[in-house]
């Protein structure tokens, strides 16, 4: 399986599909890079080249101890596109926990060989409630996250991706299959990573990196979404990226990779196309 090694010797599990401009897709917490393989698959077959990758700690990636904050994974997306892009400007796409990867990449590295990004449900700017982001999340909703990850992680993602998809009892956007698959990655990738990363995305707070983000911007999100609210999120980060684009899916839930492959796909290949000079 190809592999590239970030700077602490972390082996990151990535693939490469098609040709032309590189499009970097970042997976969302607590998942791997297959959950964007309908997108991947369009955006190869649309003339780009589509590079996706598993975070350190889940996925094939290796599961270090250390290496979850987001300074750490900034660094980890600088050596895929310094290995992956080279020479060529890639476009950055950031799903969930993805979406901070990207913009404290852009502060930290300069967003350097970055022509354009897309947050897909992310998490950004802040996720945690303070007396000045009172749109946040309390800090207990993560606090009783955690202590149920750690006493039963299994029970607790079979719950978890029924928020994620939007699944209730008259409400399935996606099949039961999709639940399942997606608990499956989720037991597979390490402990300490989840828990971590859990934190990093919870608690970190990108509103100072927003002025970073000097490219096209355009930000996909559910209005329904139980798992990363839109106020503290997406509505918050259009305020705060110069000349971002906001696109708001009516009563879609979080997991809209899958929930609304084809209307994500579909907004994504748009973007990415504006003027851009595309293979074949």
């Amino acid at each position: 399986m190809p592999y590239t090694t970030a700077s602490d010797g972390t082996k990151l599990y990535y693939k490469s599909w098609g040709s032309g401009k590189p499009v970097i897709l970042l997976h969302g917490w607590p998942l791997s890079a297959d959950s964007w393989d309908d997108q991947a698959f369009a955006i190869a077959d649309a003339g780009f080249n589509a590079i996706s990758y598993d975070r350190r700690g889940f996925g094939r990636s290796d599961q270090p101890w250390d290496g979850y904050d987001y300074d750490t994974l900034a660094d980890d997306l600088a050596k895929v596109i310094e290995e992956m892009a080279g020479s060529a400007d890639a476009a950055l796409v950031g799903f969930s926990m993805g979406g901070g990867e990207v913009v404290r990449y852009m502060s930290r590295h300069g967003g350097k060989g970055v022509s354009k990004i897309a947050l897909v449900s992310s998490v950004v700017p802040y996720m945690l409630k303070t007396p000045d982001n009172p749109d946040g999340t309390d800090h207990s909703v993560f606090d009783g996250m955690a202590t149920a990850m750690k006493e039963d992680r299994a029970a607790f993602f079979k719950s978890f991706f029924k928020d994620f998809y939007g699944v209730g009892l008259v409400s399935h956007p996606v099949s039961d299959a999709v639940v399942e698959a997606s608990w499956i990655v989720a037991m597979q990738a390490g402990i300490k990573g989840t828990l971590e990363c859990a934190r990093s995305f919870a608690t970190t707070d990108f509103r100072p990196d927003l002025a970073s983000v000097k490219v096209p911007t355009l930000i996909i999100h559910g209005d329904a979404d139980k798992t990363v609210p839109i106020d503290a999120s997406a509505r918050a980060a259009a305020k705060g990226i110069s000349g971002a684009t906001l696109i708001e899916y009516e009563g879609a839930p979080h997991g809209l990779l899958a929930s609304h492959k084809q209307r994500v796909t579909t907004d994504l290949i748009k973007f990415l196309s504006e003027s851009a000079k595309v293979s074949g």
